[in-house]
């Protein structure tokens, strides 16, 4: 039903455009297409298909902290892209663990950027396995630098964090691990 609502709206304003309009009918369409905090392909509702990786964290009660933080940086639409994306989610724990203010600090509004870097450095292009991951050295992450992996027996480590779980997506893969990963100073 949004989709055929911005759709609609997207209609009236050709047609506006070229055939005039009152008052009323702009006013309608500018309520439609006007973009708000719950607008976008990461708000779009579907029943029928897999979760996706934001839709995943939503209902994991592990990760709040981090659906707090996506959503304080505005990234909630890269989650819910087509993929494949591994994503590794650190969990309330990991957070609860990071020097008392940190959390709060970082989602604050001034501080946007400063989290949004944070996050993209748990993010990067693919879909593979915790054992997979052990072929690897680094990985090049959404925020332009490279993590480091590191294989400890049968554990992997992510920029010092443990990957402790792992789940399946619609648009790649979630590993859960046990520690925030901070990105390098630039």
């Amino acid at each position: 039903m949004k989709q055929f609502k911005i759709l609609a709206a997207s209609i009236g304003l050709i047609l506006s455009a070229s055939c005039g309009t009152s008052p009323t009918q702009e006013a309608d369409i500018a309520e439609a297409t006007s973009l708000s905090k719950t607008s976008g392909q990461a708000f779009i509702e579907d029943d029928v298909s897999n979760p996706n990786i934001l839709q995943i964290a939503i209902k994991s009660d592990d990760h709040s902290t981090l659906v707090a933080a996506v959503q304080a940086a505005d990234l909630e639409n890269a989650l819910v892209n087509a993929g494949p994306l591994m994503v590794f989610a650190p969990v309330n724990a990991a957070f609860d663990a990071l020097p008392e203010g940190t959390v709060e600090g970082l989602l604050k509004p001034e501080n946007k950027d400063q989290l949004a870097n944070i996050l993209k450095y748990h993010v990067t292009p693919g879909n593979y396995s915790k054992d997979f991951l052990k072929n690897f050295k680094k990985l090049g992450q959404a925020n332009d630098q490279n993590v480091m992996v590191e294989v400890k027996g049968d554990d992997v480590y992510v920029g010092g964090a443990k990957i402790i779980a792992s789940v399946k997506a619609s648009n790649g893969i979630i590993h859960v691990v046990d520690a925030v990963i901070l990105p390098p100073s630039k």
